[in-house]
């Protein structure tokens, strides 16, 4: 385990990982790369250079990719795998988690999440705030769990998926890859084509 921290991102969800990672206190020194090169620091901590940069710190660095767009977090995500970089896993202490829960490398879990038993969540997610994540659900790789969103048990939530602040989503639904479940949404069947959701009970939008 490396001592020092490197954030990809300083804007705001970069800002609320940075406050996770201090609050976690497991890291001597804590830093950022950005590409706006206006920005030389935030939350009180340096931006010492751009996201091309982060090659140069692999070695003294983990490296946290804190930012919010999934497609974007992914990109970044697998090109520090392929590199070998130390990607760690950021858990607010004022968070739960239950027994028997797998959490990915590069996935943060924000304060006020409950996690419950035997649940698994993927690589590169997002657990925002105050949302809850029940027993016995399989969270895939780079989705992105809003604020204040409720998963019942048995939940499977595809690749890259979103699911926005407030949405509520019933036990034993599946949903594909690749949707966006929109903000205060209720889904309470199965999505098996990708697409945007929204309303109560959630249905695709038609373009």
């Amino acid at each position: 385990m490396k001592n020092k921290l490197l954030i990809i991102g300083a804007s705001g969800h970069g800002k609320v990982v940075a406050d996770i990672a201090i609050k976690m206190n497991k890291w001597q020194s804590i830093a950022f790369l950005d590409d706006d090169k206006g920005i030389k620091s935030s939350m009180g901590l340096e931006v010492i250079g751009t996201s091309d940069d982060v090659f140069t710190h692999i070695d003294e660095y983990e490296i946290f990719v804190g930012i919010g767009n999934n497609a974007t977090r992914q990109r970044i995500h697998e090109m520090l795998e392929t590199v070998g970089a130390s990607i760690p896993v950021l858990i607010h202490p004022n968070a739960v988690i239950g027994e028997q829960v797998e959490i990915g490398f590069g996935t943060v879990v924000m304060a006020g999440v409950v996690i419950n038993c035997c649940t698994s969540i993927g690589k590169g997610c997002i657990i925002n705030t105050g949302s809850s994540v029940d027993h016995d659900n399989k969270i895939e790789d780079f989705v992105h769990i809003s604020p204040g969103a409720h998963l019942a048990g048995t939940v499977k939530v595809g690749k890259g998926s979103w699911l926005g602040i407030g949405s509520v989503v019933s036990n034993n639904v599946n949903i594909t890859s690749g949707c966006k479940v929109g903000a205060g949404s209720v889904v309470v069947k199965d999505i098996s084509e990708s697409g945007v959701y929204l309303g109560i009970p959630a249905k695709k939008e038609n373009n």
